[in-house]
C-alpha cells in the first residue's frame, strides 16, 4: 500500500468537526486517486444533485499471535503501542477504500457526513467501519 496524499480523517475544531480535505490516497489498484469525502453535510463549492443513501466499508482485523505478544510487552511500559496504532490506521484506510468502492457502485462521485466506528469483535479481532452518505455532486455555477 502506498499513499499519495492526505488521509481523510475528521479534524476536531472547538468540539465540532470541520470539513476534511478531499480523500486523495491510493490504497489499492482498484481505488483511483481522488474521491471527495467530508465529515460536513456539504462540499464547499459543490451542489448535491442526488442523495443516494448510506455507503459503508467494513474491515475486521487480527494482529496475529506474534505481534499481539510484542504489543502486550510494549503496553506494559505505558505510552503508545505502535503495533496497534499501525493496525488501526491501516484498517481505517482499508475501510475508506471499501466505502468508496461501495459508493461508486451506487453511482456516487462523493461522500458526505463520513464517520468511523470501531469495536472489539473478540479479544483478538477489531472491527472498523467507515460510513457516510453517498451523493452525486457537481461544481457550483
Amino acid at each position: 500500500m502506498s499513499t499519495t496524499g492526505t488521509y481523510g480523517t475528521a479534524i476536531p475544531s472547538s468540539g465540532c468537526y470541520t470539513e476534511v480535505p478531499p480523500y486523495d490516497a491510493v490504497m489499492s489498484e482498484s481505488s483511483p486517486a481522488t474521491f471527495p469525502i467530508t465529515t460536513a453535510l456539504e462540499l464547499e463549492g459543490m451542489v448535491i444533485e442526488r442523495n443516494l443513501g448510506l455507503t459503508f466499508g467494513l474491515v475486521v482485523r487480527s494482529m496475529g499471535l506474534a505481534k499481539s505478544f510484542g504489543a502486550g510487552l510494549t503496553a506494559m511500559r505505558q505510552g503508545e503501542v505502535p503495533q496497534y496504532t499501525s493496525l488501526l490506521e491501516d484498517s481505517r484506510r482499508h475501510a475508506i477504500d471499501r466505502m468508496i468502492d461501495n459508493a461508486r457502485l451506487l453511482g456516487a462521485n462523493a461522500v458526505i457526513a463520513m464517520r468511523f466506528d470501531s469495536s472489539e469483535v473478540s479479544q483478538q479481532l477489531t472491527e472498523v467501519v467507515a460510513y457516510g452518505t453517498a451523493v452525486v455532486v457537481r461544481p457550483r455555477e
